[in-house]
């Protein structure tokens, strides 16, 4: 699973992109729905990736490990 910060496309503005995240579309909104409340900040699903705005991702590195998965941050 990888934990990204995008820019591209977005006028500038941050959002951190979760991918790598193989589980059906209906975890998917569940888990996002978690990160959402945990980061304090808006996101979607889009197309089997989760998106949060803004960079947040320590908050969502600490979230995953916690619960037994690896992550890799990238991007800058």
């Amino acid at each position: 699973m990888r934990v990204s910060r995008e820019t591209k496309g977005r006028k500038g503005a941050g959002v951190t992109v979760i991918t790598g995240l193989n589980i059906n579309p209906v975890e998917l909104k569940e888990i996002a729905r978690k990160l959402k409340i945990q980061c304090g900040a808006g996101g979607t699903t889009k197309s089997g990736q989760i998106e949060i705005q803004g960079d947040k991702r320590e908050i969502i590195k600490n979230f995953f490990e916690k619960g037994g998965k690896k992550v890799k941050l990238s991007g800058g």
